[in-house]
Formats: structure tokens, C-alpha cells, sequence
């Protein structure tokens, strides 16, 4: 899965000179947390968040006038508070790289180039939804954890075990973990297709433990 099939394509964008009020007013109004900012001839040049602008406004307990908040603000432009060095990802950069990159910086959003063009962006909640994606979360059937050995071909033995089972394997999910020094895996497979009580006895033999099983 590259960045290209989960970003948001031709995304909403600023000119650096938009005041403050503006930015933050076309956030609530598009509900959304950040913007690229471009110049006039649309080359990226900076990327704002909400939180960017809130702290760029006043505190409820400052001592301004409701007359003089507006003002003020009018005259802060984006680029006083936006973020000029970006970082970005290619389009077809792969996701679990662009979410690697997200969680190291502690990143809610990364812009996405295709050469010099700004193509799209990809967020936090394109990676959710992802993830929601890949575990079967949208659909409906039987969904086991299990631990289970890491040697090679394993997840070729517990797939073949829901296929002879007559299971057609929705979503799956792998996370690396250590059983007793040895290296193993704990699986999530969201299975269509099959009883709960056939597939529990078709992976058993696979497994070294069935964690947990429901139906959703």
C-alpha cells in the first residue's frame, strides 16, 4: 500500500500572507488541522497546524479588549507561526514508511510531493483508517488473535488452515514478540466464511495459543 492510495488528494492550501483569523476560520469550516502554505506560483512553502494558529491567539485571560483581539490578530500572517522546514513524502512512497516517519518526528501530517508538485497530504487519520482497513475492522466475521511460532512459513500454514476450512481471511494483522527467549508472532485474522467453532479447530493444530475469538 503506497501513500497515493490513502492521502488526500488536491488539498486545501494558504497563502502565506492570510492573516491568522482567516486560517483558523477556513480550518473550522473545512474541519481539518493543518494546511500546506504556497506561494503565488502554488510552490510549497511551509505547513501550519491548528494548534500553530491557537497559540498564535490570545489566552482567555489576557487583558486586550474584545475591540482590540481583532485587530491585533489581522496583522499576524501565517508565516509568522507556520512550520518552514517541512517534511514531506513522495506519492508513492510505501504507508508503513510514512507512518514510521510520523510516529519518529511525532508528526500529525505530512504533505506529499510528486517531484517539485504538491499532490496531496497524508495524516493521522488516513493512517487509522488504514489500519482499520487492513484488520477486517468494516467487515463483519470471526475475528481471532493467536500466538504463534516465528519460523518461516508460518502464516502460509494458519492461511492454508482457514482455505482447507472453507474461511475466506478478511483482515490480518502481525506483531513480533518473544515466547521464552524464542522468537514469535501474535496474528489477528478477521476470517468470512466459517463457523467459529470450525475455525478454532482448523487453527488450533497451527497455533501455539488461541488468545481471543469473537464474532462482530
Amino acid at each position: 500500500m503506497l501513500v497515493l492510495e490513502q492521502m488526500t488528494v488536491n488539498p486545501v492550501t494558504i497563502p502565506s500572507q492570510m492573516p491568522v483569523p482567516e486560517a483558523l476560520a477556513l480550518m473550522r469550516e473545512k474541519k481539518i488541522r493543518r494546511l500546506p502554505v504556497v506561494d503565488s506560483h502554488g510552490k510549497l512553502v511551509g505547513i501550519v497546524s491548528e494548534k500553530d494558529l491557537l497559540y498564535a491567539s490570545p489566552s482567555p485571560t489576557t487583558s486586550l479588549s474584545v475591540f482590540e483581539i481583532p485587530y491585533l490578530l489581522s496583522k499576524i500572517f501565517v508565516e509568522k507561526v507556520m512550520t518552514k522546514e517541512v517534511v514531506t513524502v513522495s506519492d508513492d512512497t510505501p504507508l508503513e514508511s510514512a507512518a514510521l516517519l510520523m510516529a519518529d518526528r511525532k508528526i500529525g501530517g505530512l504533505p506529499v510531493m510528486k517531484g517539485d508538485k504538491l499532490v496531496g497530504i497524508i495524516t493521522e487519520t488516513d493512517m487509522f483508517r488504514a489500519f482499520l482497513n487492513l484488520l477486517g475492522g468494516r467487515r463483519r466475521g470471526v475475528r481471532v488473535t493467536a500466538s504463534t511460532s516465528g519460523v518461516p512459513g508460518t502464516i502460509a500454514k494458519v492461511a492454508n488452515a482457514v482455505f482447507q476450512a472453507g474461511g475466506d481471511i478478511v483482515g490480518l494483522g502481525q506483531t513480533d514478540t518473544t515466547t521464552r527467549g524464542e522468537p514469535s508472532w501474535e496474528i489477528t485474522l478477521k476470517v468470512q466464511g466459517v463457523p467459529k467453532d470450525k475455525l478454532i479447530d482448523a487453527l488450533k493444530p497451527m497455533v501455539r495459543e488461541i488468545k481471543d475469538v469473537r464474532e462482530d
